[in-house]
């Protein structure tokens, strides 16, 4: 074919052909006559332009009739109110989804040409594995897999050779409910962790359960002996506690493609990197990178931090920080070539699970996490720890009580930023009462006289938070009661109102908050002396963790950064 032929065919912007009509405020698609006709559907007002070479001659507009007197002033001012207001709602439409998150970003510029980026998205069956899809009006969970498979061209020299891939980067993004805040928790592919029976859809239709491991690491959660991102989602549902509602997965080729959408991602260095392994060569200070640069600077590790992979989640999660406030930035919501170019690429270059498979679904998810403020978005990293297993650490495990906490902040919808607007709104809903239950002296834990009941926690809780309050939280007084006679869902602890400043020191040590403190009466305990009833119900995580969620507090040591700073990587 020859230079004119592709510029015709094949070299043309998809973002070019896509013209703003002053007249309508639509983006009506325009193709010189001699290119194929479009499959993709367009506005309904679109037109094909006319060839260039022989310009159709233009059309005088016929000089109206003069208006009655009077009624000039009323009928072009209305007609052009109700265009303004057209243009504006559909420009909202189209801005309003954008996610701050790179692959979400496809949800507003998807309805441009929905059948076309519809034929781009590949899915994955979710084998049952997911909540089934996000809920707008619940908290959401996503899981974002990157794989090191090699797929596409230029793509040789990355990953391993005929490898059929594994989890290589993975984060879990919770949105919260009522869309305050969110959290990206990257998950270490060299993490120690039980894989459980994965049922897997065939390509035959048929389902076959691939067998588990135990003590394996991370990363072949996926690609490894047949396992499909359905298995990742059990191995992180296993880990957390968290069941996702969707799945995405990208490999190389989405960061080379999506960086280049927005013409680049802005990073900083601490010093100079040049990594023979990755092809990273950067100067210390600010760089605009896109492309095969990009790849090299989340795929680099030997030349930062300890140079392990906990250093490299650090550098991925400083690039997605910044990929966000450009897609979050008026440049880019405002152009029309960027949008559609990103469209283009983040469809081409993802799988999502089948709950997900369509640009429909994908511009409702993202109108949801739209709505997120960068400062309120907190990258964080599992706590972990060298394998001690291992006389030279090459994989990690978890740090058991800070990795608990952060998990439970999750699965709680915790926030692990200053969002005080649900403190606020909870506090509304209790009355004065309830909160004062919490207000007043405390006992010390040795004069704290109580008995522990099980009333739906799992069996043997009731012995061990026993075992925690003696032995670690000084609850001396402490005996354990067996059984409670009915299930009941909510921890209780009950008191009289003499044991009121007992109730708040147990209160403060569990966690509990107002609403789970109940005045009552006492009863005696196994030697004839009055004593509280702690009821443990079904929300009981385990000894020692607190019961209200919503009084957790990040642990100290948590490696984690906000979407809205610039840190440069060490």
């Amino acid at each position: 074919m020859d230079a004119q032929g592709r510029g015709q065919a094949e070299d043309i912007d998809p973002a070019d052909q896509w013209v703003l009509n002053p007249d309508t405020g639509d983006y009506e698609l325009r193709l010189p006559s001699s290119a194929p006709q479009s499959p993709v559907p367009g506005p309904r007002r679109a037109t094909p332009a006319p060839e260039r070479e022989v310009p159709a001659p233009r059309r005088r507009r016929a000089t109206p009739e003069e208006p009655p007197p009077g009624r000039r002033d009323r009928r072009r001012p209305a007609k052009k109110k109700a265009k303004k207001k057209s243009r504006g709602k559909k420009i909202l439409l189209w801005t309003g989804g954008t996610m701050a998150f790179v692959i979400l970003a496809v949800g507003t510029a998807g309805y441009l040409y929905l059948q076309h980026l519809n034929d781009n998205i590949e899915s994955l069956p979710d084998d049952g594995a997911s909540t089934g899809g996000f809920q707008k009006d619940q908290a959401i969970n996503i899981l974002l897999i990157g794989t090191d498979k090699r797929t596409g061209s230029g793509n040789d020299g990355y990953g391993d050779k005929g490898s059929a891939g594994h989890a290589d980067t993975t984060l879990l993004l919770h949105v919260s409910k009522d869309r305050s805040n969110a959290t990206a928790l990257s998950i270490p592919r060299d993490l120690i962790v039980d894989i459980p029976d994965c049922p897997t859809t065939q390509e035959d239709g048929s389902t076959k359960v691939i067998a588990g491991s135990s003590g394996v690491r991370f990363n072949q959660s996926l690609g490894q002996s047949g396992r499909t991102p359905s298995c990742t989602m059990r191995t992180v549902t296993e880990l957390t506690g968290v069941k996702p509602d969707n799945f995405m997965v990208a490999d190389f080729n989405a960061v080379k493609t999506l960086s280049s959408a927005v013409e680049g991602v802005d990073v900083c260095l601490a010093k100079d990197i040049n990594d023979p392994d990755s092809h990273l060569n950067l100067s210390k200070g600010e760089h605009t990178i896109e492309g095969e640069e990009a790849l090299a600077f989340v795929r680099t590790r030997h030349s930062v931090g300890f140079g392990g992979d906990l250093s490299r989640i650090e550098l991925q999660q400083q690039f997605l920080s910044s990929l966000m406030r450009k897609l979050k930035s008026n440049d880019t919501l405002t152009s029309p070539t960027k949008m559609v170019k990103l469209a283009e690429a983040a469809t081409e270059a993802l799988t999502v699970d089948s709950k997900l498979d369509s640009i429909g679904k994908l511009k409702d998810l993202g109108l949801e996490l739209g709505k997120l403020d960068t400062k309120n978005l907190t990258f964080a990293t599992v706590p972990v720890k060298d394998n001690p297993a291992e006389e030279t650490p090459v994989t990690v495990v978890l740090k058991e009580g800070p990795a608990q906490q952060v998990f439970d902040m999750v699965k709680n919808d915790v926030s692990f930023t200053e969002v005080k607007k649900k403190e606020k709104e909870k506090k509304k809903k209790e009355d004065a009462a309830v909160a004062a239950r919490l207000e007043g002296e405390k006992s010390e834990p040795s004069e704290v006289r109580v008995r522990v009941l099980n009333g739906g926690a799992s069996a043997g809780s009731a012995g061990r938070e026993l075992t925690y309050l003696q032995n670690e939280a000084g609850v001396t007084k402490s005996e354990n009661a067996g059984n409670a006679p009915a299930d009941i869902a909510k921890t209780t602890l009950e008191y009289a109102p003499d044991q009121a400043d007992q109730a708040r020191a147990l209160a403060e040590i569990l966690g509990l908050s107002g609403a789970a403190m109940k005045p009552g009466e006492s009863v005696t305990n196994s030697q004839g002396l009055p004593t509280m009833t702690l009821t443990l119900g079904k929300d009981f995580k385990g000894a020692g963790v607190k019961l209200d969620a919503t009084s957790a507090k990040a642990p100290e040591d948590l490696q984690k950064s906000t979407a809205d700073k610039v840190e440069c990587a060490k």
